[in-house]
């Protein structure tokens, strides 16, 4: 069976963040190629309630001890990829929104996202909300 990958890329989940899920889940670690697709692959960590994948993927320096579940009835829309950009080999950003619909009402996430790569993995660190220059 196939299914469209949450995070909008068109192609199938299993091909897409699905992969680099099964990568983590079998003790293989985090093997996302770029700051984007590790962008995605927490987009569909948070639609599939995969909260061992997102605190994997989460900076040491900026991890929380725990993600809370999701509130009931969340449901997650889609993520539209802004702008991406390497500061150099190590250092990326990318620039969302993330939309989700929650007791009736739609919400829009507009965040850019910190990345750091750390012996050969991408690592979320932080983001700002809204558009603006970088830190």
């Amino acid at each position: 069976m196939t299914a469209p990958c949450p995070c909008g890329s068109g192609r199938d989940y299993q091909a897409c963040c699905g992969a680099l899920h099964a990568t983590y889940a079998a003790g293989q670690g985090l093997a996302a190629p770029t700051p984007e697709a590790l962008m995605r692959s927490r987009y569909c960590a948070f639609v599939l309630d995969l909260r061992p994948y997102l605190l994997a993927s989460w900076h040491a320096s900026t991890r929380p001890a725990a993600i809370e579940p999701p509130e009931p009835g969340l449901k997650w829309l889609g993520l539209d990829i802004k702008r991406t950009a390497l500061q150099d080999a190590d250092h990326g950003s990318v620039e969302f929104v993330a939309r989700s619909k929650l007791g009736g009402r739609a919400h829009r996430l507009h965040e850019t996202s910190r990345f750091v790569r750390e012996g050969g993995a991408w690592f979320y660190v932080d983001g700002r909300f809204g558009n603006g220059p970088e830190n």
